[in-house]
C-alpha cells in the first residue's frame, strides 16, 4: 500500500514509493510464532540489511545535514521559471534531487523504526526530517503557481527546446489539468505548512496501535498462552479449535471496545484532515480530491461498489461453502480463518516458501527470476516477527538508486508463502520501474500499486493446483485462494464503502464519534456477510474492526486492492494461458512507472478498467473455483 506524505509532497516528485501491502491473514495452527522473540535472536541472513541505504545512522545524519545544505536554494529559483527552457528544467532536477535524497532518508528511518516500534530515537528521525522538509515544501510554495502563469503553449514550447523536460510531461500535463484546484502562492505556502500537524493522528494511531495498546494474553484449550497483539491475534484467530477461536475473538474486541472513544477520535480528525485538503483545493468531496491525484474518474470508484453489492451472492456462496465444509450449524465471523481441512500439512519454511516463489515466477522470464533469488540472497527482506516490530508485511521501493525492501512477519504457513508472493511483486513492479524510467518518471501510481502483487499470488495458485494431486490438499488451496477473493475484492471494497461513507457524513456535518463508527461500520459489514439472511452471524464486538484497520489512515487508498486485483487476474489469464506477447507486455507494464496514467498504462497491458469486462472475469474465475470446490466436496461425500 502507498502512503503519501504530505509533508513530503514535493511536486513534480513522486515522493515516497512506500508500499505497506495487506496481508491475508487465513492462518493455520502447528507453527510457533516467532512474535516474542528479540531481534538480536534471529540470524542475520533473515534480516534486511539497511546499510545499502546508509552505512550507520551517522552517516544518516550527514546526509540530512547536508540535504539540508541544499535545501535554501530553492529561492535562486523565485521569478526565473517563465524567462527560459533552462531554467525550468534546473529547477526541477532540483526538486528531483532534493526528493530521490529525502526518501531514501525517509525510508532508513521508516525502516529502523519498523524493527522495533518501542525505539523512540527512529521515530524522532523521521519526524525531524519530515518537518525540515515541511518548511521547504513552505519555501518552495511559489513554484506551481509560476508555472501556472504561463500559457500551456508555452510549455510545450519550452518541452521541444529541452530534452530533459521530457521527463516531467507528466508532471506539466497533470498541474495544468488542475489548474482549478491551484491556489496563490500564499495560500499554497500555508497549506504546505499544515503538514505539520496533517499527519499527526494517522502517527499517534501507529504507535498506539503497534506499541502501546495493552493487548491481552488468554489462555488456549491446549494450555497455550497467546498474547493478542496484532501479530497475535492474525495467528490465533485461525486455531482449530471452534470455543479456542472464539475466546480470542472475545479478548481481541473487548480491548479495542476499551478503547472505542480514542480509536474515533483518531479517525475522526484523519477525516477532518482529509475534508481540509478538498476543500482548500475546491473539490467537491473528499472522494474525488484524493482520485484527481491520479486522473481517476470517481465513477470508477462507485462502479466497483456498486458492481460488488450486486454479486454479493457470489460472496454469499462462497461463505456457505465454508459452511458446508467446517460442518457448523452456523457460520460466525470467528470461523472465516479457521483451517478448512484438519490434518493438510500446510506448512513451510522460510526456504521452502522462496523456493515455491521462484518456481511459480518462472513464465515471467530468467531476467525476472534473478531478481527475485537476489531479493532472497542479498538481504533485501526483514523475515521474521519480533517484539515490537510493526504487525503486517510492505514493500518499500522509495529508494531509487539502490534496490526495494520487503518487511514480512513470517510465521510459517500457506498464507504467509502467498504474502511473500505479494510482497516480491511489488518489489518487482518498484525495481523495474526504477531500472528503466527516470527518477521523476519511475513512481507509479497507486491505482495500478497491487497488480504486481496479486499478479504473483496468481501464478504462485497456479503452480500449486498444477502439482497438488491430493484431493484435500487441493480443497485447502482452493479455499485459501477464495480467501484472497474475499480479502481482496470483498472485503477491501466493503471497506472502501466504509471509507466513503464515513467521509460523506462528515462533509454533511455530522461529528463522527467511536460508537457511531462502530454503528455504520457493523451496518455494512452485517450486509456484506448476510448477517439478516442467517448466511454468517456477526457477534457485535466485531463491529468495532474498523479500528483494527490502518488502510482508513490512507485516503482512499483501499479501493485499489480490489481493482488492482481484477486487473491482475486479467492479466494473468493472458500470461497463464501463454498468449501471444502477454510476458512482454507484463513486463512492460511494470516498466513503466509513472511515464503515463495509469488507465493507460494499463489499457496498453491489455485491460480496460473503464469497462466491467475486469471485474466479470473475475467474477468468472471465482464462480469456476467454488465450481471445482463443490466438485471435490460431492466426491467426497459419495
Amino acid at each position: 500500500m502507498k502512503v503519501k506524505l504530505h509533508t513530503l509532497s514535493l511536486n513534480p516528485l513522486p515522493v515516497l514509493r512506500f508500499i505497506p501491502a495487506f496481508v491475508f491473514l487465513l492462518v493455520f495452527a502447528g507453527i510457533q510464532s516467532l512474535a516474542q522473540s528479540e531481534r538480536d535472536d534471529i540470524p542475520e541472513k533473515y534480516k534486511w540489511n539497511l546499510q545499502d541505504l546508509y552505512s550507520s545512522d551517522e552517516a544518516w545524519k550527514e546526509a540530512r545535514e547536508d540535504l539540508a545544505g541544499k535545501l535554501d536554494k530553492v529561492g535562486q529559483y523565485k521569478g526565473t521559471l517563465t524567462a527560459s527552457s533552462e531554467n525550468l528544467l534546473s529547477c526541477l532536477q532540483y526538486l528531483s534531487s532534493v526528493s530521490k535524497e529525502a526518501e531514501r532518508l525517509y525510508g532508513y528511518a521508516a525502516k529502523k523504526s519498523d524493527q522495533d516500534t518501542r525505539v523512540s530515537k527512529y521515530s524522532a528521525m523521521r519526524q525531524e526530517l519530515q518537518q525540515m522538509l515541511t518548511d521547504f515544501s513552505s519555501e518552495a510554495a511559489f513554484i506551481e503557481p509560476e508555472i501556472l502563469s504561463m500559457e500551456w503553449s508555452t510549455v510545450e514550447q519550452f518541452i521541444n527546446e529541452q530534452e530533459g523536460l521530457n521527463d516531467y510531461k507528466i508532471y506539466l500535463d497533470n498541474l495544468f489539468r488542475k489548474v482549478e484546484h491551484q491556489l496563490s502562492e500564499e495560500e499554497e505556502k500555508i497549506l504546505a505548512l499544515s503538514g505539520m500537524i496533517s499527519e499527526n493522528t494517522a502517527s499517534v494511531y501507529r504507535t498506539f496501535s503497534n506499541a502501546e495498546m495493552p493487548y491481552p494474553t488468554v489462555v488456549l484449550n491446549d494450555g497455550t498462552e497467546a498474547l493478542l497483539d496484532k501479530s497475535g491475534y492474525s495467528k490465533y484467530r485461525a486455531v482449530e479449535n471452534r470455543a479456542d477461536r472464539e475466546k480470542v475473538f472475545d479478548a481481541f474486541w473487548s480491548v479495542h471496545e476499551d478503547f472505542e472513544a480514542s480509536f474515533g477520535d483518531m479517525l475522526y480528525g484523519n477525516v477532518k484532515s482529509n475534508i481540509f485538503y478538498a476543500r482548500s483545493r475546491d473539490y467537491n468531496s473528499s472522494l474525488e480530491r484524493a482520485l484527481d491525484v491520479n486522473n481517476i474518474p470517481t465513477g470508477v470508484y462507485h462502479s466497483l461498489i456498486e458492481n460488488v453489492n450486486n454479486n454479493l451472492g457470489t460472496f454469499h456462496r462462497y461463505l456457505k461453502l465454508k459452511k458446508r465444509i467446517l460442518k457448523v450449524d452456523t457460520l460466525k465471523y470467528s470461523d472465516l480463518y479457521a483451517p478448512v481441512v484438519g490434518g493438510i500439512d500446510l506448512e513451510y519454511s522460510y526456504e521452502e516458501a522462496t523456493e515455491l516463489l521462484i518456481d511459480a515466477v518462472n513464465p515471467l522470464g530468467e531476467d525476472y527470476v534473478d531478481v527475485v533469488k537476489r531479493a532472497v540472497t542479498e538481504r533485501w527482506i526483514d523475515v521474521y516477527p519480533t517484539r515490537g516490530k510493526r504487525s503486517g508485511a510492505y514493500s518499500s521501493g522509495s529508494a531509487y538508486d539502490v534496490h526495494p525492501y520487503i518487511l514480512l512477519n513470517y510465521n510459517g504457513r500457506w498464507e504467509d508463502v502467498s504474502t511473500l508472493a505479494h510482497e516480491m511483486g511489488h518489489t518487482m513492479h518498484s525495481y523495474y520501474s526504477n531500472k528503466y524510467q527516470s527518477y521523476p518518471l519511475a513512481g507509479y501510481s497507486i491505482f495500478v500499486a497491487e497488480v504486481a502483487s496479486t499478479f504473483n499470488e496468481a501464478l504462485l495458485m497456479d503452480k500449486m493446483m498444477n502439482e497438488i494431486s491430493d484431493e484435500d490438499a487441493r480443497l485447502s488451496l482452493l479455499m485459501s485462494y477464495l480467501d484472497a477473493f474475499k480479502g481482496t475484492l470483498f472485503r477491501q471494497t466493503q471497506f472502501a464503502e466504509y471509507e466513503l461513507l464515513i467521509h460523506e457524513k462528515a462533509e454533511q456535518g455530522v461529528a463522527l464519534t467511536g460508537d457511531l463508527f462502530t454503528e455504520l461500520y457493523g451496518s455494512i459489514l452485517k450486509k456484506y456477510y448476510g448477517h439478516e439472511q442467517g448466511i454468517c452471524h456477526i457477534d457485535e464486538p466485531v463491529t468495532r474492526e474498523w479500528a483494527f484497520i490502518p488502510h482508513f489512515y490512507y485516503n482512499f487508498y483501499v479501493y485499489q486492492y480490489s481493482t488492482s486485483f481484477t486487473a491482475s487476474m486479467a492479466l494473468a489469464e493472458k500470461v497463464l494461458n501463454e498468449e501471444e506477447g502477454a510476458v512482454e507486455k507484463y513486463i512492460d507494464f511494470i516498466s513503466a512507472g509513472g511515464s503515463d496514467y495509469p488507465i493507460n498504462v494499463l489499457r496498453k497491458a491489455g485491460v480496460d478498467m473503464t469497462t466491467s469486462e475486469p471485474f466479470d472475469k473475475t467474477m468468472d474465475a471465482m464462480n469456476s473455483v467454488m465450481d471445482e470446490i463443490e466438485r471435490i466436496l460431492d466426491e467426497q461425500e459419495r
